[in-house]
């Protein structure tokens, strides 16, 4: 290895997004799934993992946790291990289909799903690889045999690893009205991650709100992504994941199997046609930068 870690692990995952025929949407003619991605890193002794437990339910592992359920024999400290975290972008012309939509997601936004979520699963599967070809243990948590949902005690439907949780506390975005991560590249994407068992430099988190990207919580000015819901499942009291569950997996479930033959669901209309689509709220970034020159100043 001739480069830092931290330059190696983020040439491993960008080369693949760019390179991998796989990052296709499956479609003719052939388009890419996903965008240039974004990439962040945590340590495995974040307190934030273990609030998780309080803030999203008691099974949601911690980074030793799963990196001990697959690697039972071998000894490490939570400060042994790395979160290696990223987002993949949606594309324009994704955004733009379901832009159009008032109830079912557009079809882009539907291949985008499957099978561009079975290319993020390649890339779990393909920076753990590069991880143990140079003798260093790593895992997916999504894809572990291990990995179940759960049912949260505050918020009903969760799941064992959060990857939206991990890129918050690896410096990729904060939470929307929706429960959308609001990313520099904004909200439409997916997100994957990796444990492993190297320390590099974590990515600082530049914000200590885990609302700050979010215009309703910055000044009660937007409520764009309950308006997009098409069955009332976002509010100003939050997100009713039971309503939105059903509409994603079982309306459009089988919206998807009747009109492109597989099985597959999705929605994610709250993610486009908003302020937060792709990128920061300016108003938001304005106050940022402002925030920023006053410290460079005093």
């Amino acid at each position: 290895m001739t480069t830092d870690k931290r330059t190696w692990l983020t040439e491993i995952i960008t080369k693949f997004v760019q390179n991998s025929p796989e990052n296709s949407l499956k479609m003719e003619p052939d388009e890419k799934a996903w965008d240039e991605v974004l990439i962040g890193f945590s340590s495995g002794a974040d307190p934030l993992f273990e609030d998780y437990k309080d803030l999203v339910g008691p099974f949601h592992w911690t980074p030793i946790e799963i990196f001990s359920l697959t690697f039972p024999d071998f000894i490490v400290q939570p400060e042994d291990l790395t979160v290696i975290s990223w987002v993949l972008p949606q594309r324009e012309a994704t955004k733009a289909d379901n832009r159009k939509e008032t109830f079912y997601p557009g079809k882009r936004w539907v291949y985008a799903r499957f099978p561009g979520e079975e290319f993020n699963n390649q890339l779990r599967k393909h920076v753990v690889e590069e991880l143990e070809r140079t003798g260093i243990k790593a895992v997916a948590p999504v894809i572990s045999p291990q990995w179940q949902m759960e049912m949260s005690p505050k918020y009903g439907f969760a799941s064992k690893w959060s990857e939206r949780h991990a890129a918050y506390a690896s410096g990729l975005g904060t939470f929307g009205l929706s429960d959308g991560l609001i990313t520099l590249k904004g909200k439409a994407h997916r997100v994957g991650s990796v444990v492993a068992n190297l320390t590099v430099p974590i990515t600082a988190r530049p914000y200590d709100d885990h609302h700050a990207y979010c215009l309703f919580f910055y000044d009660g000015s937007c409520t764009g992504c309950r308006k997009r819901c098409p069955v009332g499942a976002i509010t100003e009291e939050g997100h009713d994941k039971m309503k939105c569950w059903g509409h994603a997996h079982q309306t459009c479930g089988r919206f998807v199997k009747e009109k492109y033959g597989f099985e597959g669901y999705g929605c994610g209309l709250c993610q486009t046609s908003v302020p937060c689509e792709s990128g920061i709220p300016k108003k938001i970034l304005k106050s940022l930068d402002a925030s920023a020159s006053t410290k460079e100043i005093g």
